[in-house]
């Protein structure tokens, strides 16, 4: 492009108009731009932050790998455990025991799901033991049978420290009177909250001894759970851990154990991305009228420079600059105020709360009581990319009728 188009694009762009309808036009463009990048890079932001959250919740409980036997039993799951700890990406290994069963207490029934744990080994691949409420992890002695619950948990049954709970094992024992469950009485020595409901109102920790005994599992383990120093090398280091220990029936790892909640966010994310993208869509595309008003009002200054031997192509370039331009200021006003807004979330929201006297997340529902976020650079410069693409493919119509305007026709009249 030629400094002449240029120069008169950006003049056309900051001279005064005797039409202020058009100077108005413009400017609600270029803020209608700025308002939708900063909702889309605000939104995308507070979505990774829940991303974010959720992952290293669930994380903190479940395992980056874990490693399955065969019926659901794992006999020798010492060595298993010691040939993972080989691979440099792993950096903690815990054996348990997974079982399902009811815990009772007085006229409370809850389904749960019991882990059977060493504690100086759970606490090297999990953070229940940094989340306890009441009591400690390592108060699971063999022998003893006590017992952790979740805090949603314990307040369900109703039950506190040093309690007893009643757990039913689904496999029961044959007896002359016919089949009857086998019962065990659990002391309360724990009580967690990690910040998931599905773990502080569903799973409840034991010591793995007493797990084997009431289960009836000898000295096998259903698995053994890993923790890597780098979560999202997860897959790889699952398939190189399978082939490396081949008794194992099963190697799992977190985006497989919780694909459909993770893909889930996903989707959301990228829908919420198409949506917000449709309002900087329309903000962009109001350039179309505005530059055609532009043309229509500068149909002697077009002739003008027609007549000077300006080629129509000169003339769409210097429309495309005038609309570009504002394409362009308005998606950096966009960047700074979403940037601004994603990095002080944190303040922006309470100062929301306060002022209208309302919780925008209610702890008692969401389980989170402030919007996180996580401004990710990669996401502004797709939308600022977006944004300026949408402003410049705006600017073509005009520019080409602008082209197309015969200097006879427009200086008839003038």
């Amino acid at each position: 492009m030629q400094p002449f188009e240029l120069f008169v694009g950006l003049r056309y762009t900051r001279a005064k108009r005797r039409n202020h309808f058009i100077s108005f036009i413009s400017l609600v463009s270029m803020l209608g731009i700025a308002l939708g990048i900063a909702a889309l890079v605000t939104v995308m932001s507070v979505m990774n932050g829940f991303e974010r959250e959720v992952r290293a919740r669930i994380l903190g409980v479940a395992s980056h790998v874990q490693l399955l036997g065969e019926d659901g039993g794992l006999a020798d799951w010492r060595s298993a455990a010691a040939r993972a700890r080989e691979n440099p990406a792993v950096t903690g290994a815990a054996p348990f025991v997974a079982a399902q069963g009811l815990l009772s207490s007085g006229a409370q029934v809850r389904g749960v799901f019991l882990r059977g744990v060493i504690p100086e080994f759970e606490d090297q691949v999990a953070d229940i033991g940094a989340n306890m409420r009441a009591g400690k992890l390592a108060d699971l002695r063999p022998g003893e049978f006590g017992i952790a619950l979740g805090v949603d948990l314990a307040r369900g049954l109703r039950v506190g420290m040093g309690d007893r709970v009643t757990v039913i094992a689904p496999q029961g024992q044959v007896t002359p009177a016919g089949l009857v469950p086998r019962l065990k009485q659990f002391r309360v020595v724990g009580i967690f909250s990690v910040g998931h409901f599905e773990y502080d109102a569903g799973l409840a920790l034991v010591r793995m001894e007493d797990a084997q005994v009431l289960y009836r599992l000898g000295d096998a383990a259903s698995g053994v759970r890993l923790k890597l120093a780098n979560l999202f090398e997860a897959p790889r280091v699952a398939r190189e851990i399978a082939k490396a220990i081949p008794g194992v029936a099963q190697v799992t790892d977190w985006t497989q154990q919780n694909a459909n909640y993770f893909r889930a966010i996903q989707i959301e994310k990228r829908m919420m991305f198409i949506i917000l993208t449709l309002i900087i869509a329309v903000a962009a595309f109001n350039l179309v009228s505005t530059l055609v008003m532009v043309v229509t009002d500068k149909h002697p200054d077009i002739a003008i420079l027609r007549t000077l031997g300006a080629s129509p192509a000169a003339i769409m370039k210097i429309f495309m600059v005038q609309g570009t331009l504002i394409g362009v200021v308005g998606t950096a006003l966009g960047v700074l105020l979403g940037v601004a807004l994603s990095l002080n979330i944190d303040v922006v929201v309470p100062a929301i709360e306060r002022a209208f006297d309302f919780q925008i997340l209610s702890r008692e529902v969401y389980y989170i009581s402030e919007l996180p976020s996580q401004l990710e650079w990669r996401d502004v410069w797709t939308v600022s990319g977006v944004a300026l693409g949408l402003s410049f493919l705006a600017t073509l119509y005009p520019s080409w009728r602008a082209a197309r305007v015969n200097p006879a026709e427009a200086l008839r009249y003038e």
